[in-house]
């Protein structure tokens, strides 16, 4: 079942030009910045009030953010979704005919186990499932 939003995703192609404009656009500093080595991406987390944004910045030209920079250009990227299983909601989405990017969990940012649906079986719009590793 899905809780909440978990954050919103956004795809920039410099993490320290976006930095100055984010923090001045929400008056603060991010709360964290993490490289995830395995996507390839470098991320800045803001807390707004009870939501998050997502900053992405490709750390090689063949990442999935590089690639959908150079398709797209830098903008939202994703809608993330907090689950409590994230196994149990992939099986019930399968069930349903979506579509997944990938085929189980795996680590992400911010302490979290995700997961993507691909976007042709959600209208277009990319959805990452997030649960709270414990």
């Amino acid at each position: 079942m899905f809780n909440k939003i978990e954050h919103i995703g956004i795809a920039v192609k410099n993490a320290e030009n976006s930095m100055t404009l984010f923090n001045a656009l929400f008056q603060g500093e991010p709360y964290k910045t993490e490289v995830v080595e395995s996507e390839h991406v470098k991320t800045i987390f803001y807390q707004i009030g009870p939501n998050k944004i997502e900053l992405l910045e490709s750390t090689s030209p063949d990442s999935a953010i590089a690639k959908f920079i150079e398709k797209k250009g830098e903008g939202m990227h994703h809608v993330a979704y907090e689950v409590d299983d994230i196994s149990t909601e992939m099986e019930r989405l399968k069930k349903e005919g979506f579509q997944f990017i990938n085929e189980y969990p795996k680590k992400g940012a911010d302490n979290k186990l995700i997961a993507f649906l691909h976007p042709k079986s959600t209208n277009g719009v990319l959805i990452e499932l997030c649960q709270e590793i414990k």
